[in-house]
């Protein structure tokens, strides 16, 4: 099986590169940015393009004749609108038209939760209605449809959204809040922490991805939800992770009506590495029905909420002089400046 995965450079990218080599797959990765070769699979090749480039992208399928595509490459949400637009819908017109053209088997699409907005229906599942809060979840639907209307003219697409993921390696938000932890500081919470907020383990997702290239069958065609199948409220979840890594960290709640306010001002300002659907849905209820994918897949996450920060943890102190010396940026295999967070970290 040759597999192409976009965004390979990526945190994402890195864990399906790992799994696809183990189940004997060929892996191909594309993405603009550098690879840290040393973290991949020997077996892994290398290609360096921008998924905005039509004519290198038709150029790479046409020369290799991938089987499925992975696509994962996405501008995140700290990127400029223009960028976050071309790169997110131009970027996904280009690799859907190409694995038509090149008769890929199936693209499997790496979408995301923020497409349902802030909705206050609980569990969200895939039927109810899309909203973008900002250019990167309004990119996401876009992009959404033009897979819907490849689907419809043939195309063999499957759609995942994920639920925000996290694991070995990843970093972006998650550095500032583990950052804050490593320094036994109380941990500030929109609200009052006893909402449910639902993540994902990074190896279930990519698990849950190689099953979708396991076989065609008309049933993967459509959109999937993933998380974690055993969550408790933030509170709760927060509470096994400091009992289970010992941290002198607690749990700090505020006026979400205030905090939301104040970090609305401090991103307007370029102050604060948050940007609105984070802090939006903070203090909500944010969870998805996963029924359909277990349904369909005959499968089921392993790790629940608590055991996904746990793990991804306890990397990071196993790494954190390494981490730390990377510097900062605006991917998620880096860590995020933080502003005016890490002055108010101080006080905590």
């Amino acid at each position: 099986m040759k597999v192409l995965v976009t965004g390979g450079a990526g945190f994402l990218g890195l864990h399906l590169a790992k799994y696809f080599s183990k189940k004997k797959a060929e892996v191909y990765l594309l993405d603009v940015a550098p690879f840290a070769k040393e973290e991949y699979p020997k077996s892994c090749r290398f290609m360096t393009g921008d998924v905005r480039d039509s004519s290198l992208i038709n150029k790479i399928f046409k020369a290799s004749r991938f089987d499925y595509v992975i696509h994962a490459a996405a501008a995140l949400p700290l990127w400029k609108a223009s960028d976050i637009f071309s790169t997110n819908v131009g970027g996904t017109k280009n690799i859907l038209e190409a694995s038509r053209k090149n008769k890929v088997k199936r693209v499997v699409y790496i979408s995301s939760t923020a497409v349902y907005g802030v909705p206050e229906k609980h569990p969200i599942v895939e039927e109810d209605q899309r909203v973008g809060v900002g250019p990167y979840g309004q990119s996401k639907i876009d992009a959404e449809d033009l897979c819907f209307s490849y689907m419809k003219n043939g195309l063999d697409v499957t759609i995942i959204r994920p639920k925000t993921f996290l694991g070995t390696y990843r970093l972006g938000v998650f550095e500032i809040l583990f950052d804050w932890i490593h320094d036994g500081k109380k941990i500030p919470v929109v609200g009052d922490g006893n909402n449910r907020y639902q993540l994902l383990d990074v190896d279930d997702l990519v698990s849950a991805t190689f099953l979708f290239t396991k076989g065609n069958s008309s049933d993967f065609n459509s959109v999937f939800n993933i998380g974690a199948e055993k969550f408790a409220t933030v509170k709760g979840d927060f509470k096994e992770f400091f009992a289970a890594t010992k941290s002198k960290s607690k749990i700090f709640p505020t006026p979400a009506f205030l905090v939301k306010n104040a970090l609305w001002l401090f991103e307007k300002l370029k102050l604060s590495p948050l940007y609105q659907w984070v802090y939006d849905t903070a203090d909500k209820d944010s969870f998805v029905s996963i029924k359909k994918l277990t349904k369909t897949l005959r499968w089921h996450p392993r790790y629940s909420n608590s055991d996904a920060l746990i793990k991804a943890y306890r990397w990071y102190q196993k790494n954190y002089l390494d981490i730390k010396s990377r510097g900062s940026g605006v991917t998620h295999t880096v860590g995020w400046k933080q502003g005016i967070l890490g002055l108010i970290k101080k006080i905590m």
